[in-house]
């Protein structure tokens, strides 16, 4: 440790007599000699004055003050040691020739060369240290020190210490010297030390800016964890970092992030709820900031490495949900503008998390839901008729495309015998999920009922009667019921608020007025039949009114006379092609827009 100097602690009593040789104070009176100026003196003032009025920087202060003072005092050992008002220490924040541990030391006020310096307001100047008993040598070559106080305002900021290897170094006019310079050394130390932490305050303050603004916007807890985690380096340079959240159910902490010495690690240990230092900030709703870890009996060490600890319980809604745990390696890293900075950033933090997991709850139920619907989907797809019938003079087709995942339009072909077969278009009032139940018991009513083969009146009485008993309120069901009676070729229709078929026959429509209300709606009510003598090459529409109601860009409707129009012109095609030529006319016509109705179309031609 030749090169290594010692920070020396100071005469325990001020007063205490010395040899001259050993000791002199800046109160004791110079004589002419020493206080006489060499013109470089002046040099180094003016030098020294213009670097001092324009740096605010610190390290760039402290680096120049010292390069300027190597001029006038040649030397290999320098320091200047700062006071923290808050622990009342000594700490080196420039040095030129110290070992790191003398950098890392901790002066008390009134310890040491320094601290009694720093405590009395007086230069020292050592010309043998080892006259003095109270030097401790963790330098066994140095051997003069001169250390003078920073005052700014009547108050002491710090100390500045010069070492030399050699007996009796320093001078009266080095003391001289340095304590004409001192006072506004200081002052420009306090003013950088001022500016720095206005300048900190406003970076501070636009980090929790973005914060505010950011962590509202972010709803993926990874990447929410992670994000909080970049943003708090910004402010505080922690070591290691967690976000521990509480399992309510489990009464435990569980980490959800971690970070240690810039990589992140793989979270998902657990602790007690009383557990550590972490438990003590939920049980006492406050910062918990330990100095030095080892000397808490409440730690509990998951990272050897730390000697620092600060603890912040989240809160919302009055209650903790978590903590953040900043991590250090050096004792008493964390100081109070970091509580105060963290307390504040913790409420927004705290919202933020719980604005993530709420909406990953939204996420999850949608996804259920998503796959409940989807089961429901499969299982209307179920209840429609997997085939059209098969008759030598009537040609079936049908065609469904819900507006949803799953729809309220329901349709069917029930087979009475050979010769005869039911045409069945309903719409079920809603959408979704309500539509497609009520959809599925008026499909189970009706089929129960065809075992009786009623005709179409009939038919949709049975129905009503029956949805009068299980009524719903406002819950309903418009429904086409035909009857093909493939022997005769007639087809018979009731209608129970649906669109009226639309019939071509030579390239010309015929109306079919069948009306009647809708099933569910009014009680004992009776339904006329409409029965119509078919001929080979007519043709049949019975569609939803998702078909007609279909818009376009513009806001205009499909329409029943467009829809009369297309499939008298392409009556002749078969069931088959005719269903897919009105769906895909359908289709040009919306240009995209976004389908707001379930839409079938049932077709019948005649062979």
């Amino acid at each position: 440790m030749s090169d290594v100097p010692h920070i020396p602690p100071s005469i325990s009593e001020p007063d205490r007599e010395l040899s001259p040789t050993a000791h002199t104070a800046v109160s004791a009176p110079l004589d002419a000699a020493s206080m006489r100026m060499k013109p470089g003196d002046y040099a180094f003032f003016i030098e020294l004055t213009e670097t001092l009025n324009t740096t605010l920087d610190l390290r760039t202060l402290l680096n120049r003050t010292a390069e300027l003072i190597q001029k006038v005092i040649p030397y290999r050992i320098f320091a200047i040691l700062l006071l923290d008002e808050t622990s009342q220490e000594l700490r080196m924040r420039f040095q030129i020739g110290h070992s790191p541990e003398v950098e890392r030391m901790r002066i008390p006020l009134g310890q040491g060369v320094v601290g009694q310096v720093a405590k009395t307001r007086k230069a020292i100047l050592l010309n043998d240290v080892s006259q003095a008993p109270e030097y401790i040598p963790a330098n066994d070559a140095v051997r003069s020190e001169l250390a003078i106080p920073l005052i700014n305002k009547n108050r002491i900021i710090g100390v500045m210490d010069i070492e030399s290897e050699e007996r009796d170094y320093f001078r009266e006019e080095h003391l001289h010297l340095l304590t004409l310079t001192a006072s506004r050394i200081g002052q420009s130390i306090q003013n950088a030390r001022l500016y720095a932490r206005v300048t900190r305050q406003a970076q501070v303050l636009e980090v929790l800016n973005e914060i505010a603004v950011e962590l509202t916007s972010i709803l993926d807890l990874d990447k929410l964890f992670e994000r909080i985690g970049l943003l708090l380096r910004r402010l505080i340079d922690y070591q290691m970092f967690s976000i521990m959240l509480i399992d309510e159910r489990r009464q435990r902490l569980v980490t959800r992030f971690r970070w240690r010495f810039g990589q992140t690690a793989l979270p998902g240990q657990w602790l007690p709820l009383d557990a550590g230092l972490v438990g003590a900030a939920i049980r006492e709703w406050r910062v918990i900031n330990v100095p030095d870890v080892h000397k808490d009996t409440r730690y509990h060490m998951i990272n050897p490495e730390t000697r620092s600890e600060m603890v912040v319980p989240l809160f919302y809604k009055n209650r903790v949900i978590g903590v953040l745990d900043l991590e250090h390696v050096r004792a008493g890293y964390f100081q109070e503008r970091h509580e105060r900075t963290l307390t504040t950033l913790a409420a927004q933090i705290a919202i933020a998390i719980e604005n993530a997991r709420l909406y990953q709850q939204v996420v999850r139920h949608e996804q259920q839901l998503e796959r409940d619907l989807s089961m429901a989907r499969q299982v209307q797809l179920r209840l429609l008729p997997a085939s059209c019938p098969v008759h030598n003079h009537g040609e079936f087709a049908a065609r469904f495309l819900p507006a949803r995942a799953i729809g309220g339009d329901l349709y069917d072909f029930l087979e009475y015998d050979e010769n005869h077969s039911a045409i069945v278009l309903g719409d079920v009032s809603g959408k979704a999920a309500p539509a497609a139940l009520f959809a599925a018991l008026v499909s189970g009513i009706m089929r129960s009922a065809a075992v009786q083969k009623p005709s179409p009146g009939q038919m949709l009485t049975q129905l009503n009667d029956a949805l009068q008993e299980r009524k719903l309120d406002s819950q309903y069901v418009t429904m086409l019921f035909a009857l093909w009676n493939d022997e005769n070729r007639t087809l018979q229709v009731a209608n129970a608020g649906g669109i009226p078929p639309i019939f071509c026959r030579g390239g010309e429509v015929t109306a079919m007025h069948a009306e009647g209300f809708p099933l569910g709606m009014f009680p004992g009510v009776e339904y006329e039949e409409f029965s119509v003598a078919t001929q080979p090459g007519d043709a049949f529409v019975f569609v939803s009114d998702g078909i007609t109601d279909a818009e376009n860009a513009q806001g205009e409707m499909y329409g029943t006379d467009r829809l009369t129009t297309f499939l008298c012109s392409h009556r002749s095609l078969p069931a088959v092609e005719i269903a897919d030529a009105i769906f895909a006319d359908v289709a040009r016509f919306q240009g995209g827009k976004d389908r707001f109705d379930d839409e079938t179309i049932l077709v019948l031609r005649v062979r």
